[in-house]
């Protein structure tokens, strides 16, 4: 018997690519493995050479989606901006080419859909993380949301981090609330500026608390991670440790400084 068929109404599979065409050829077969359809899908290839390229061309005959091109590498802020210009549907839902849905998708992804969709406060549904986010409410349906607390005596640096580049579901006018992605930056201060945006106006999302249950991230040697992590953050030795615990008290003055920084700007421009 063949596996249900579930049909996405009003939402674009959004994938931003570079470089990593057999990832990408992964996670559409994957969606289509499991009869995940949606109502459309774009790839924003961010300037990818030739002979990724020329993949991604074949894929789009095989998987009918629309394909963004860059003349050159431009950084992942301008990707995602010329990705998300091309959705028309009201709701998007982001995944970067190196990440793989699991059979537990598609009823999960269902019901944080619905949470778009009927609460009209919420403006981003999350499906993964690395780290579980310090501070939740329990909402529904397995989702809790999340509650910045920005005094300083909550002291999680996790906290800024409500908005993440990985897998979510937004509307797709987050633009106008929240601003366009900087561009010309490194991927990781493209995501802070907006996960500071999230903050600074507004923004409600709710978290699925299993948040490793839904997608697995995937790199290989022939197509490594293209975002750079430091790994002393995984190491156990004592003097790293306490270099670590004041590198993270550092780094949360910096962040509120930041954001309240960035809360001057946006009133005396208001």
């Amino acid at each position: 018997m063949d596996k249900p068929k579930h049909y996405f109404h009003e939402v674009t599979l959004l994938v931003t690519h570079y470089n990593r065409s057999s990832s990408l050829e992964r996670l559409l077969k994957s969606f289509k493995e499991m009869n995940c359809v949606f109502e459309d899908i774009v790839v924003s290839d961010d300037g990818s050479k030739p002979e990724h390229l020329d993949v991604v061309r074949q894929l789009q005959k095989q998987y009918d989606f629309q394909l963004i091109t860059s003349p050159v590498n431009k950084g992942l802020g301008h990707n995602m901006n010329k990705g998300q210009n091309a959705v028309r549907t009201a709701y998007t839902l982001y995944v970067q080419e190196d990440f793989v849905p699991k059979s537990t998708f598609p009823a999960h992804f269902t019901d944080g859909l619905k949470i778009l969709q009927q609460e009209k406060e919420i403006d981003l549904v999350r499906f993964y993380a690395y780290f579980r986010y310090p501070y939740l409410k329990p909402y529904k349906k397995g989702f809790s949301e999340m509650v910045f607390k920005g005094q300083p005596w909550f002291s999680n640096h996790l906290k800024f981090y409500q908005y993440s580049d990985h897998p979510h579901l937004r509307r797709s006018n987050f633009f106008e609330k929240f601003g366009r992605y900087v561009e010309g930056k490194k991927g990781d201060i493209t995501e802070f500026k907006m996960c500071l945006s999230f903050i600074k106006n507004g923004g409600k999302g709710v978290y699925f608390e299993e948040f490793s249950s839904l997608f697995e991230q995937r790199n290989s040697p022939e197509e490594p991670s293209t975002m750079q992590r430091v790994n002393w953050r995984q190491q156990r030795v004592p003097v790293v440790l306490f270099l670590r615990w004041w590198y993270l008290k550092g780094r949360i003055l910096k962040n509120d400084l930041a954001l309240a920084l960035t809360q001057k700007c946006f009133q005396n421009k208001a």
